[in-house]
């Protein structure tokens, strides 16, 4: 089978997958059909149709994935405990870090509340913000990944 579907295609369909939570989606234009299907051991088939042509890939997420490997960065800040994280001293304040923004060692970042004790999320290291993964007011797993720091 001979037709050229770019690649942000596929990116932005797995985004939408990956963004809703599907298990699979479905997208049809002209006499073409992608189907994309999420599988549990973290793989992404891809069906592809023109006509009665029918094409099919299996690629794991990774391997597709324009986005680094934040949780194996060796800056990546991680949650040493579980609770509900929050990005600001209190509500309405400004956030303790922002994306782009240098920050000292010992420094906030966050405040992760654990059985109403709130936990001051200390930088390890000086340096650069350069991915923020936790959300405010969110639930936080231990070992889950909070800042990435280079």
């Amino acid at each position: 089978m001979t037709m050229k579907i770019e690649e942000k295609v596929f990116d932005k369909l797995a985004e939408i997958l990956k963004k809703h939570n599907l298990s699979e989606i479905e997208y049809k234009y002209d006499n073409i059909k992608i189907k994309l299907a999420s599988q549990p051991n973290n793989n992404v088939v891809t069906q592809i149709s023109q006509g009665q042509n029918v094409s099919r890939e299996t690629f794991s997420k990774e391997e597709k994935s324009s986005e680094p490997d934040w949780i194996n960065h060796p800056g990546a800040v991680k949650s040493p405990m579980v609770g509900t994280c929050y990005l600001a001293p209190e509500p309405g304040a400004n956030n303790y870090i922002a994306l782009g923004d240098s920050v000292q060692e010992g420094q906030p970042l966050l405040i992760i509340e654990a059985m109403k004790v709130m936990n001051l999320i200390k930088a390890p290291k000086a340096g650069k913000v350069v991915h923020i993964a936790a959300s405010n007011a969110e639930p936080i797993e231990f070992g889950q990944l909070l800042v990435v720091i280079e």
